[in-house]
């Protein structure tokens, strides 16, 4: 265990500067992290990747996940190197991206998605077409069937005859039903969905994924693009992991850079050109364009600063 333990030490001391740490340890001394040892790894360079994700707060699944990643790289590098991270989809056994020689693969979407409103209701999606936003989402919360037929198909015809492209979130058999653009899902509704119905039906598809292992997870159903967060705080949504930061940011981008991506979670006028800069085509905002004194100024607003 000390060579684990010494290479472990420097993948850690050659990536403490570069944000991929959480700044909030993910485990404290009543809450230990898990065991990461041999019965997880294949060989001491994926154990050692794996230790040293943990330690940098990591969740486990994401640790694992990049604990194989590093032996991969490892291994087709020719070599260990502490300062690297694995950053290519081979480093991921990622799916080869042949969309076009890939009959499960969903339905194309602009590469660049720009950005990207999550609005409440029906009005809310027609105000944003007035002020011709890129992509909206309509993220409707309610039990009652009825009102969310009725919102789904008003967010429809209020998007007909535009440039915006319209998500429904959740509901995917009512989007079917009103002939939406697309659907979003979030992981713990990959399994309660019918992708094949929703493939067939011609819609588009987005994932929202919270770090490696789903990321990984999200690839083997080819969807129409992928979204990352929560990349800053956010009381909107209780999520799964800690805010990814920056740094992750930049590197699940790179990583993925072969698919549309969707940055959210937490994101304002102040930090939406440094998520630019990560490379991806789409923004995802809430609060930054309902709560503004003006929606409209504000969109324009936020898409100067993407381009700036």
């Amino acid at each position: 265990m000390s060579l684990v333990r010494d290479l472990a030490d420097q993948i850690i001391s050659a990536h403490r500067n570069d944000d991929l740490c959480l700044p909030i340890p993910q485990y404290s001394i009543s809450s230990p992290p898990p065991r990461i040892d041999n019965e997880f790894a294949t060989d001491h360079y994926e154990l050692a990747g794996a230790l040293a994700a943990i330690e940098m707060g990591f969740i486990e699944s994401d640790a694992r996940t990049i604990g194989k990643a590093w032996s991969r790289m490892t291994i087709q590098d020719g070599g260990f190197n502490p300062f690297k991270w694995p950053s290519r989809p081979e480093h991921f056994d990622l799916l080869p991206w042949t969309r076009n020689m890939n009959p499960k693969a969903f339905k194309e979407c602009p590469k660049r998605l720009g950005l990207y409103g999550v609005m409440p209701d029906a009005d809310w999606v027609k105000r944003m077409v007035e002020a011709e936003i890129p992509t909206v989402q309509l993220r409707f919360k309610s039990e009652d069937r009825f009102k969310i037929r009725k919102q789904i198909k008003e967010a429809v015809k209020a998007t007909e005859g535009s440039k915006t492209l319209l998500f429904i979130n959740d509901y995917w058999e009512e989007a079917i039903d009103a002939e939406a653009y697309g659907v979003h899902l979030g992981q713990e509704d990959i399994e309660g969905a019918d992708l094949e119905q929703i493939r067939a039906a011609g819609l588009r598809l987005g994932l929202s994924t919270h770090g490696y292992a789903e990321m990984v997870y999200a690839d083997r159903f080819c969807p129409s693009y992928i979204a990352m967060g929560a990349v800053f705080p956010t009381n909107l949504k209780k999520m799964p992991t800690a805010p990814q930061g920056l740094g992750r940011l930049y590197q699940y981008a790179k990583l993925m850079s072969h698919y549309p991506l969707v940055a959210i979670g937490g994101i304002d006028q102040d930090s939406i050109h440094a998520v630019a800069k990560s490379g991806v085509g789409s923004i995802a905002v809430v609060r930054a364009i309902t709560q503004a004194k003006d929606p409209k100024a504000a969109v324009k607003h936020l898409q100067d600063l993407m381009r700036a």
